[in-house]
């Protein structure tokens, strides 16, 4: 019989798993999202740097492939307003703003009867983003692999998201790789889990083997939050394998300008060169000196140990989370 919870998160989003699949840049596209959300959690497509037709298009896939619930992320660090006029009318149900303030854009996408989901990184955010309005609040802790927000981890953060913004339901981000982590953020008061880490080793999504490689490798002090990847999107720290160009940039000194190898191509993607410190995420259609790149990661990656379908995945966390609520619950007399 198929595992259903039910959370606030679950009952407003129309899903029964509380996953949620983060949008992780260029991977996070429909056959990943579609193949979580037919699995009852929620996949979400990254369309923050998608022209007018591709926009159209791959919500034309998503819909081909699912009629399920689904969101779609933008990252407020770029201009928003057009590219959410379009997913509205589109009828995207849920859309996930991060990296900026959402009041401008909340009214837009309820207007389109769209759901919005804001990432915060401390309480007294995820209070304003409730004041302007936002659905649902994602706290990110500062284990979480991608660009970090906060500096707080995922276990004080969540429970004082929670206390800031009840009833407002909460999605928990940073650190859950497994059912034993959803578990233990539905303990803290969140109403679902987003992970990201874990679906970047899917087997629908695109990412390139060397990346799946060192990433099933990794144990989980591997990992290193820097703003040295910052050529595309600059001042904007993230989580990473400590790898060649991270090593290098440290014995340096860590310098802001004339870094080691500035400027040096080290690989392309369609034949687009991809130079050295850029954020570009090595996807299976890059080519070139996978491991110098930016190989984004949450100190979850040490509970990454295969390459999955993303509806196992899904069945098997919420597996997972069963026990481990029923173990917790066998302890209490």
């Amino acid at each position: 019989m198929a595992i259903v919870f039910d959370t606030a998160f679950t009952r407003l989003v129309g899903i029964d798993i509380p996953i949620v699949q983060a949008p992780i840049g260029s991977m996070a596209r429909p056959p990943l999202a579609a193949a979580v959300s037919n699995a009852g959690a929620l996949g979400m497509i990254s369309l923050s740097w998608s022209e007018t037709d591709e926009v159209q298009s791959i919500i034309a896939e998503m819909r081909e492939r699912s009629d399920h619930p689904f969101g779609v992320n933008l990252i407020l660090e770029w201009p928003q307003e057009e590219r959410l006029k379009q997913v509205v009318d589109l009828g995207v149900p849920i859309v996930s703003l991060f990296w900026g303030d959402p009041a401008p854009l909340v009214p837009i996408a309820h207007a389109g009867g769209a759901l919005v989901m804001h990432t915060v990184g401390s309480a007294e955010e995820a209070r304003r983003a409730v004041e302007a309005g936002v659905d649902i609040v994602v706290a990110q802790g500062w284990e979480a692999g991608g660009h970090v927000w906060g500096s707080v981890a995922s276990l004080p953060l969540i429970p004082a998201v929670v206390d800031a913004v009840a009833p407002v339901p909460v999605v928990a981000a940073g650190g859950i790789g497994d059912g034993r982590g959803l578990a233990a953020v539905l303990a803290l008061g969140a109403a679902a889990g987003w992970l990201g880490t874990r679906f970047a080793m899917a087997e629908e999504t695109p990412s390139h083997p060397r990346y799946r490689e060192l990433l099933l490798e990794a144990p989980e002090n591997s990992t290193v939050i820097s703003p040295v990847f910052d050529i595309g999107w600059p001042n904007a720290p993230g989580r990473f394998l400590r790898n060649s160009t991270i090593r290098a940039w440290e014995t340096a000194g860590r310098p802001s300008t004339d870094r080691p190898g500035e400027g040096e191509t080290l690989a392309t993607w369609d034949g687009d060169p991809i130079v050295r410190y850029a954020t570009t995420a090595p996807h299976a259609a890059v080519a070139g000196d996978i491991e110098a790149l930016p190989l984004w990661a949450g100190q979850s990656v040490g509970l990454v140990r295969d390459v999955a379908p993303a509806a196992a995945i899904v069945r098997r966390i919420a597996a997972e989370a069963k026990v481990a609520i029923d173990r917790a619950a066998a302890t209490i007399t």
